[in-house]
């Protein structure tokens, strides 16, 4: 039997090399020292939850599984909370064709900053295992204080921004 999230990583791979072939590269966004990658696919709640790495942007991804349940209702462009053990964070419904919906997190968008693919993997295994992290309590002090996503993944989450 396949494993249905592993299929759902495997066919977001092959899309998005596709894409980078075919429309992305020679454009100004598009890191050419990087690569498609998708990294740290798990289950949560009956979904597919990991990150996709391209040449052009990094982000968290949320997809529907085979036989697993709808995500949250919500149209294209809209965004949705997920409750996570870091928090509750947002995403941003898409569809990309050939695959479906995909809601989206954005890490890092463009990819300037990096230039080893190596790297890309390690952020993004990084930002999913910090999904699954609970966040220390902190005073009421600080958590009144408003918090950047990627401070909170990336365990600054207790600092102000």
């Amino acid at each position: 039997m396949t494993d249905p999230v592993r299929e759902v990583a495997e066919r977001l791979g092959t899309l998005y090399r596709a894409i980078d072939t075919r429309a992305m590269r020679g454009l100004p966004i598009h890191n050419p020292r990087l690569e498609v990658q998708t990294v740290g696919f798990r289950p949560y709640r009956g979904w597919a939850l990991g990150a996709l790495v391209t040449p052009w942007f990094m982000n968290l991804v949320l997809a529907e599984i085979a036989d697993g349940p709808p995500l949250p209702l919500a149209g294209s462009g809209e965004s949705h909370g997920l409750d996570l053990p870091v928090g509750s964070l947002e995403f941003v419904v898409g569809d990309v064709e050939g695959f479906g919906r995909l809601d989206s997190l954005s890490l890092f968008s463009p990819m300037a900053s990096f230039d080893d693919p190596a790297v890309t993997r390690m952020t993004a295994a990084a930002a999913v295992d910090a999904l699954f992290a609970p966040v220390p309590s902190a005073p009421a002090a600080a958590l009144a204080t408003p918090r950047n996503r990627r401070d909170l993944l990336f365990g600054r989450g207790a600092a102000p921004s």
